[in-house]
């Protein structure tokens, strides 16, 4: 499995990425701090789960995730966001994200995501 952690916070991304290396080797995590960064990796490097932030520089989350199912129709894209609105939600669910959790993830709700992603 390819993860692809996207966030415009590289503490953020830190915290997220060693949630996940206990799950993963750290070659097969990759890094985007803006959604066009994310749409370029994953054309060159076809991750398999995307972690993706909403409020970003350059390309947020919301134009960044059609683009990434266009780019690969079975990515599986995980949004972990501050903004945890009603509305936030179901919009991204209804982009096609898997998944809308409030930052900052915790392991085990980690752990559970990625169980849930496998059994898909």
């Amino acid at each position: 499995m390819k993860y692809l952690v996207t966030d415009d916070s590289k503490l953020a991304r830190r915290v997220l990425i060693k949630s996940l290396l206990p799950h993963t080797d750290k070659e097969h995590i990759y890094e985007a701090s803006n959604g066009l960064q994310a749409v370029q990796l994953t054309l060159k490097e076809r991750p398999d789960i995307v972690f993706l932030d909403l409020t970003m520089p350059e390309m947020d989350g919301y134009e960044a995730l059609p683009k990434l199912l266009k780019i690969k129709p079975d990515i599986k894209v995980v949004v972990i966001s501050a903004d945890v609105q009603e509305q936030a939600k179901e919009k991204v669910l209804s982009l096609g994200a898997k998944f809308h959790i409030a930052k900052p993830i915790n392991p085990q709700k980690l752990k559970e995501v990625l169980e849930a992603l496998e059994n898909e």
